[in-house]
């Protein structure tokens, strides 16, 4: 811009940086009504030299998860919409049957969000890219929708419709210096106003949209972004003759060479190879040179040719003559934005309320990023899909942390390309959080996976011998029985026989005191928690548009005290939410005694007289019934115990002080010896034992984008007090569900080689009668939420949405699993195993 836009004493919205995140994010705040943005940029226009400048800019739309694919295929659409979309076709190779497995999966993937692809012979892969050697591939995913976009073009497009609206001011060349917030006593402090180099701008919202440069703008006011830059490697190599005579920049298919972890992308003369293979090369923000000071941008630094040659090499490989005598051009090491988890990190930070976070997004999500985001702080939440995996709310503190993150990022950056298990855990910062049962579980032979920094025992060695007792087969392929154990199964049947102690030491605990605690609780929970002191209340959270927000527990211990019982994964977010809400006078006081309060379960049929035995007191239906809290004392502790069950036996939730834990779980195991006490993992817990009594989870089967009609969570009556989503749920009560939450068992195991598979629960499309996809009447797709073994019952079951015509028990339908479908069978109600609840309640 030539000449200095004179800057806004006030706006609506500031919005952070001009990449194509923030660029589309203006103009989609302005179609929903915002009329006076600033887009504030500390570079210049069009491209002010961050990673949308230097981004390859491709998009394959298949990704795993469905948020990641909607966002993706909405940004598709968009970018289409501009007229900035050229469609070229590409293929992800293998070289390797295990990347071929990992194609097929990709298949199955592609047929779930409704893309067209299919799986091709190295001969068809060189029939359609003449110049790729068929000889050092085993086969290729083709998606015929993957594109190239000319980011820059459409961020350009995006912020001159948003100034042609009379909604924004755009100030490039201008660099924010901190922000105004106003510290709160007894609530988050509050964004009021961006300070530039030019002076204030009063706001209602801020959006960090800096990319790389997130974090360090964050700090400025007292928030955290947690996301590392981090180095991708590209190189133009050229010219060559076949691509010049194209005369268009892409006028070939993108080929993803998946085992050697590049691509090879034409660019005009050149063919660009994107490098994902060298070692993590991690930059922290304040090391990113000015633009002064960089030879091209902040962003492009220089080249290092050593890490890319094995890549260069692999490359001429594949490309066999067409790059021979080809030389590096243009070559950088270019920045891209790596975040703990590998997801974005999108909306209301945690620590200041009206800040909010757009990062980690890359271009081929960048439009449908900044749609989501748009819908999230105009209407309270999103609408395109559940953000559920992207929620900047996620993170626990420690995962916050640089530590952390660059730990992760270094761990994932060379997976980009990678075959990553569902189940698959993580190898670095462990051991963060250890429950006060640690050392107890530790000497059984526990095997922990991790939630969220907490070390949860999945299965124990020391339950070996009872495969043996109960018959439990090993999976026959080895993806199937990666990350699992047939030990789970066999804990599970224990504990259906006996008994079964749980360590749940990650359980997130809350407590909500105060004179309003009650009345302010009824405006957040959709269930009723005006009830008597000493009574449990399940009760889901909902978005304002009647989804799932979260799933939950809350005890009534006394008038004005409750405790929040809430999962591992979910605490961080469900915290947020509730913090987030607080009323500002101090009325309402909210605890985190997460690592305060320990909690074990103890199930079975053997677990009252158990108990009794440890307590001296009676606990029968009668003197303790189900959904009820007590405090009562085991072996001399105080503990807290609830009567409630996630596995669908008899049984306990007990709460001790962190530090005693371990002395009540040593008078469990005493006590149990007499009734065949097993420790028992979360594979029981988590999958078996919850799925064959249907239970659903927070983020598989409840997200924003299902009621809890559709569910099958509505109670008969909806409580008189207002909560968040009554309105909404109101309507759906009275419209009746588009799809219903069912149980499906599979009816046959056999591949086409004649091997038993085992679907995984990620997310592998439902199919019709005749093989045709299920979608409901809202454009959902009916796909697997949750898959396990249903030990008890004896079938292998399914947890999947269906349209209400679909979803009769004995509906006969097809599960698609490794790009093979499989005959399952809707099953008489959601619970297979005690559908009645009787032995819960016995």
């Amino acid at each position: 811009m030539s000449e200095r836009t004179p800057q806004p004493q006030r706006a609506s919205i500031a919005v952070i940086g001009a990449g194509i995140v923030g660029s589309c994010l203006v103009e989609h705040l302005a179609q929903r009504g915002w009329d006076d943005l600033v887009l504030i940029e500390k570079g210049p226009l069009p491209d002010p030299g961050g990673s949308t400048g230097h981004a390859s800019n491709f998009i394959f739309p298949t990704d795993h998860t469905r948020e990641a694919a909607m966002l993706t295929l909405e940004s598709q659409r968009q970018y289409e919409a501009l007229g900035v979309q050229t469609t070229c076709g590409g293929v992800e190779v293998a070289r390797t049957e295990a990347r071929m497995e990992e194609l097929r999966r990709r298949m199955t993937s592609a047929r779930a969000w409704g893309i067209e692809a299919e799986l091709l012979s190295p001969e068809e892969v060189a029939e359609r890219i003449p110049f790729l050697n068929p000889d050092v591939i085993l086969g290729g995913f083709w998606a015929s929708s993957v594109s190239v976009v000319d980011s820059v073009r459409a961020g350009t497009l995006m912020r001159e419709r948003a100034r042609s609206r009379g909604a924004l001011t755009i100030l490039d060349n201008t660099e924010v210096t901190g922000f105004d917030v106003e510290p709160r006593p007894f609530g988050r402090p509050r964004l009021r106003a961006v300070l530039t180099a030019q002076g204030r701008i009063d706001v209602e919202h801020a959006v960090i949209a800096c990319g790389v440069w997130s974090p360090p703008i964050a700090a400025l006011a007292g928030a955290s972004i947690p996301l590392t830059p981090a180095v991708h490697q590209m190189a133009d190599l050229g010219p060559v003759d076949l691509l010049r005579a194209t005369g268009n920049e892409i006028g070939h298919p993108i080929v993803r060479d998946m085992d050697a972890s590049m691509y090879e992308r034409q660019k005009y003369e050149a063919m660009e190879v994107g490098s994902y293979a060298h070692r993590p090369i991690l930059v922290r923000p304040e090391e990113i040179p000015s633009r002064e000071a960089s030879e091209r941008s902040p962003t492009e630094m220089p080249f290092t040719a050593d890490d890319f040659a094995p890549q260069l090499a692999q490359a001429r490989e594949i490309m066999g003559e067409l790059l021979e005598g080809a030389e590096i051009g243009y070559a950088i090491n270019g920045l891209l934005s790596l975040t703990p988890d590998t997801h974005p990190v999108l909306g209301e930070t945690p620590e200041v309320a009206n800040l909010w976070s757009a990062a980690a997004v890359w271009v081929k999500q960048g439009p449908g990023a900044a749609r989501l985001l748009a819908e999230w702080i105009t209407d309270g939440h999103p609408r395109l899909c559940d953000a559920h995996e992207s929620d900047v709310t996620r993170f626990q503190p420690h995962e916050r942390t640089g530590r952390h993150v660059r730990a992760r990022a270094r761990e994932h950056f060379n997976k980009t390309y990678g075959i990553v298990h569902p189940r698959e855990q993580w190898e670095s910062r462990r051991d963060v959080h250890r429950s006060g049962l640690h050392a107890r579980t530790e000497a059984l032979g526990a095997v922990y996976y991790e939630a969220s920094g907490w070390e949860r025992p999945q299965w124990y060695e020391s339950n070996a011998d009872l495969v043996e007792r109960y018959g439990i087969a090993e999976r026959p392929h080895e993806w199937d029985r990666r990350w699992w154990s047939p030990i789970i199964e066999a804990e599970h049947l224990h504990l259906r026989e006996k008994a079964g102690v749980v360590d749940l030491g990650a359980f997130q605990i809350f407590d909500v005191t105060g004179s309003r605690a009650l009345a302010w609780l009824e405006t957040m929970a959709a269930n009723a928690c005006d009830r008597p002191p000493g009574t449990s209340i399940y009760t889901p959270l909902l978005t304002p548009d009647g989804g799932f927000r979260a799933d939950l527990t809350i005890q009534r211990l006394a008038a004005d005290h409750f405790r929040v019982v809430t999962g591992a994964f979910d605490g961080a977010r469900d915290a947020a939410w509730f913090r987030k809400r607080l009323p500002e006078d101090g009325s309402v006081r909210f605890e985190d005694l997460s690592g305060d309060v320990c909690t074990l379960g103890v199930w079975g049929p053997g677990a009252e007289a158990l108990l009794e035995v440890v307590s001296g007191t009676r606990l029968s239906q009668a003197a303790f019934p189900y959904a009820t809290v007590r405090d009562i004392i085991l072996d001399g502790i105080p503990t807290t115990m609830c009567r409630i069950s996630y596995v669908g036996e008899s049984g306990w939730e007990i709460y001790v002080e962190a530090a005693l834990a371990t002395r009540v779980w040593d008078a469990v195991r005493e006590a149990g010896r007499a009734f065949g006490l097993r420790p028992v993992g979360g594979g029981v817990y988590g999958t078996t034992g919850r799925i064959e009594k249907g239970y659903a989870v927070m983020g598989a089967e409840l997200t924003s984008e299902y009621s809890p009609v559709e569910a099958g969570l509505a109670r008969p009556r909806v409580k008189r007090a207002d909560f968040i989503g009554r309105a909404a749920y109101l309507e759906a009560r009275e419209a009746g569900p588009a799809a219903l939450l069912r149980t499906l068992t599979m009816d046959d195991h056999a591949d086409a080689s004649g091997l038993a598979r085992f679907p995984t629960g990620g997310n592998e499309p439902l199919l019709g009668p005749d093989g045709e996809r299920i979608v409901d009447a809202h454009g959902r797709e009916s796909r697997v939420t949750s898959a396990g073994m249903g030990p008890s019952v004896g079938k292998y079951l399914l947890m999947a949405y269906l349209p209400p015509e679909l979803a009769a028990p004995g509906t006969r339908l097809r599960v698609l699993y490794m790009n093979e479908a499989f005959p399952v069978t809707v099953a008489a109600g959601t619970a297979l195993f005690d559908p009645t609840g009787a032995r819960m309640r016995s």
